[in-house]
């Protein structure tokens, strides 16, 4: 220690705190040290877990501390030891917006000195000083204490100091009401608080639990036209009849015509060619205009009521990026990144070139009102009622802004869901997670065998990722059409949405592409769909004796019904001794709801396996049988033990989601279905 140093100045740093004893360590949910929120929705409880523990042998307690952002004073819960000097306690988050959370620990005289008292009665040791020194650690309470607390803190007080037997004592001292009262009066002298404080964001529980159906709205039409928005106020009861509840529409702002893409991404388009709704902006107008073919405004607003009405809501579609019509090309050409001739650059992913997209230069000197301009788009949207984003390729666009814009479309509207759609490097896509996206699109559509789904679900759901990165599983885009779905046929579509339905509580499917089973790619070794969506209109036969609608329907009951996905239950992969089957459940925490997913994923050939089933942790009995209701097929079937049979045909049903069938009697005891 250096000479000019004082002892109050060498007390870990800081001279108030030389005699605090405890310490708070490794906390969690903890993103990046407090930089940024974990993620939550309103009605769930936080788990807080710390290591607490200090020097000696005297006891320590410890609680959470929390309260919404605009709340004065704090709340509390007891912490609970688990193992290792790792304490526990959770606490319920019940509006929308910022939690703010610490721990605090301290060494408890109280309970130290209860411990140390049980051990000197049970020695048969005298106990007339303990006696005394109880009581005045009562005593002081009770002037902490009012009315008829203080009263019976006195009281309890006056029993310890009269007590002449130490068993009589030692019943005083360890009386719950006594342990409650001192838990709550009893000075915390020279307690720790954990720093800094630490955040949660609570969003609306849509935002954790979502059924999303994509359709473009110029193939909406019945018959063979340019569909509109009425068209697709018309094909709501469809999309609502399989049990989505998001509606997500691509761009339907005007399309630009120069350098306008045909059909396949054909660099010359005929004159009749409608483009990439991607190709943002026309003499019509640009991202706050609606397409002249597909209606007007009024139109709009008659289709978000009508969907609301079908308990759907509408996402719309954020594009940042423009066409070379776009208004702002015009009007704005700051904004826009110049080539040496003075042309703006266009979007360009060598050897491929995209001559009808002009990206938005965010290093311009004009930036701030780029970013204003930007910020008014979603505003614009909000205002016409909608509350859901699907935010194109965001990780072209810089982190700082997007941090900026979600945190100030939230502070007036905490509301709002924003869905990533950033195929991209790991890292990349977890920033955008925590610097404010709502939900995650994921490498899900790439994760084909037993080992690589297992391994990225777990990492999903098992490291710090669970705590900020929401996945939202979608097994095709109009961007992707994965290997899978190429070459499986309707087994592999089926089995592909079961995962996704399952696996997360966040999905979504590309349709009516999905229910009717496009498999074809532009060309071998492409993950583009031949003749797509992108560039042509199509128009869908929603009657097809081949669809799978009433699958998809049954898929999102059984997601509805079963409160371990909506409630973000456990998700645990199971071994089954096939790694053509993949075999997990979800649990929910007071293991009321149980789901056993079993999936094949070989769409050809019929696949059987063992399951080994945890039956000890979910509290059934070794020594009777269980049933397990297949919701798919509705076949009931009688299991026993942790080891159990299943076989799956993909041509009748790559999948069984089984529900472990039991009555709750009361919390821990169950009576089973037999």
């Amino acid at each position: 220690m250096s000479a000019n140093r004082s002892i109050r100045e060498d007390a870990a740093g800081d001279w108030s705190q030389g005699r605090a004893r405890v310490v708070i360590e490794a906390v969690s949910p903890n993103v990046d040290g407090g930089l940024f929120p974990a993620k939550r929705v309103v009605g769930d409880r936080v788990t807080v877990e710390a290591d607490v523990f200090a020097d000696g042998h005297d006891a320590v307690s410890a609680v959470v501390l929390y309260r919404r952002s605009d709340a004065d004073n704090w709340s509390e819960a007891a912490m609970k030891p688990l193992v290792n000097d790792r304490w526990s306690a959770q606490f319920a988050v019940e509006a929308l917006g910022t939690y703010s959370f610490t721990v605090c620990g301290w060494i408890d005289r109280f309970v130290t000195w209860q411990r140390g008292m049980r051990k000197r009665v049970a020695a048969g040791q005298d106990v007339a000083v303990e006696q005394a020194i109880g009581a005045e650690l009562v005593c002081e309470a009770a002037a902490a204490a009012q009315g008829f607390d203080a009263d019976r803190l006195h009281e309890l007080e006056r029993r310890l100091r009269e007590g002449s037997v130490g068993a009589a004592v030692l019943a005083v001292a360890e009386d719950e009401e006594l342990s409650r009262l001192m838990g709550r009066y009893a000075p915390r002298r020279f307690a720790t608080t954990y720093a800094p404080e630490l955040t949660i964001w609570v969003d609306r529980p849509k935002a954790g639990f979502s059924a999303w159906y994509e359709m473009f709205p110029r193939s909406a039409a019945a018959e063979r036209r340019h569909g509109t928005l009425k068209d697709v106020e018309a094909r709501l009861p469809y999309g609502a009849s399989m049990g989505f509840d998001v509606l997500y529409l691509p761009p339907i702002h005007p399309i630009g015509r120069s350098y306008r893409k045909g059909p396949n991404n054909a660099t010359e388009a005929a004159p009749d060619d409608p483009g990439s709704p991607w190709g943002i902006g026309s003499e019509e107008g640009g991202h706050t205009a609606i397409h002249p073919q597909l209606g007007t405004m009024a139109d709009f607003r008659d289709l978000r009521a009508a969907a609301e009405r079908a308990g759907v809501e509408l996402a719309m579609d954020i594009a940042f990026q423009a066409s070379p019509d776009h208004p702002w090309v015009g009007g704005h050409r700051e904004w826009f990144r110049k080539r040496p001739d003075g042309t703006i650059q266009y979007a360009e992913n060598p050897p491929k070139k995209y001559q009808d997209i002009y990206p938005l230069d965010f290093e311009c000197d004009a930036w701030q009102s780029l970013w204003q301009a930007l910020k008014d788009v979603f505003l614009f949207w909000i205002n016409e009622g909608v509350r859901i984003f699907r935010v194109d390729n965001p990780h072209t666009k810089p982190f700082r802004f997007w941090q900026w814009v979600i945190d100030e479309l939230r502070q007036k509207y905490p509301e709002t869901i924003f869905l990533a759609e950033a195929f991209t490097r790991p890292r990349v896509m977890e920033r955008l997670a925590k610097i404010g996206f709502t939900q995650s699109y994921t490498y899900f559509a790439w994760r084909d065998t037993k080992y690589e789904l297992t391994t990225y679900l777990n990492q999903l759901t098992r490291s710090e990722l669970r705590e900020y990165f929401r996945p939202n599983l979608w097994p095709n885009t109009p961007d992707i059409l994965p290997e899978s779905l190429q070459v499986g046929g309707r087994p592999a579509f089926m089995a592909r949405l079961v995962l996704a339905a399952t696996l997360s509580g966040n999905y979504g499917i590309y349709g009516p592409p999905f229910e009717h089973g496009w498999s074809a790619p532009r060309e071998p070794g492409s993950e583009e769909y031949l003749h797509s969506e992108k560039y042509e209109i199509h128009h869908h036969d929603l009657h097809r004796a081949d669809s799978l609608h009433d699958f998809i329907a049954r898929v999102n009951q059984i997601r509805k019904s079963t409160p371990s996905i909506a409630h973000a239950g456990t998700l645990e992969f199971h071994s089954i001794d096939n790694e053509q089957l993949i075999c997990y459940s979800r649990v929910a925490p007071d293991l009321t709801d149980v789901l056993l997913a079993v999936v094949n994923l070989d769409p050809w050939h019929v696949q059987s396996g063992w399951v080994d089933f945890p039956i000890d942790r979910l509290e059934l009995p070794s020594n009777r049988p269980y049933q397990m209701h297949d919701l798919l097929s509705d076949a009931r079937y009688l299991w026993h033990g942790n080891r159990n049979y299943v076989e799956l045909d993909p041509q009748v049903s790559p999948a069984h989601l089984f529900r472990l069938r039991r009555r709750a009697r009361s919390e821990r005891d169950f009576e089973y279905y037999l």
